[in-house]
């Protein structure tokens, strides 16, 4: 017979990388839609005042950050980072709140950072190359 703390880890054993999956693959596809569409995305930077130089730096960020938290390596460092992000993109390119679909990103860039500092907080969970690395 299972305990309800048993029952709780099992979920959290189980969902932790599902959840992982969840908040950063909109990451990982982003870094990599930047990659593709590389002039276009440093021409809207320009032209919201951000210089084009830190491109190359958000797309690392994005791509490296949303591996390493769907693995779950360093997963605390990189969603403390990727918080960060979210919160300075939300300032910088969604805070035109007369603007209602400026408004919603706005706000999902900062849930999704407090998604983030959830992780930053709590850890990968069990099944995670930090879990595994702290068994060793």
């Amino acid at each position: 017979m299972f305990s309800i703390n048993n029952k709780i880890d099992i979920l959290s054993y189980y969902l932790s990388p599902i959840a992982r999956i969840f908040i950063a693959i909109i990451f990982l596809m982003s870094g990599l839609n930047k990659i593709g569409n590389y002039g276009n995305t440093a021409y809207w930077m320009e032209a919201v005042g951000v210089p084009s130089l830190f491109l190359p730096i958000v797309i690392a960020l994005e791509i490296v950050g949303g591996l390493a938290i769907i693995l779950g390596w360093k997963a605390r460092i990189f969603s403390f980072l990727l918080a960060g992000f979210c919160m300075l993109s939300a300032i910088v390119f969604h805070s035109n709140f007369a603007d209602q679909n400026e408004m919603i990103n706005f706000m999902k860039n900062i849930a999704i950072a407090g998604g983030f500092l959830t992780i930053t907080i709590n850890g990968a969970g069990s099944f995670s190359l930090d879990g595994r690395l702290s068994q060793q």
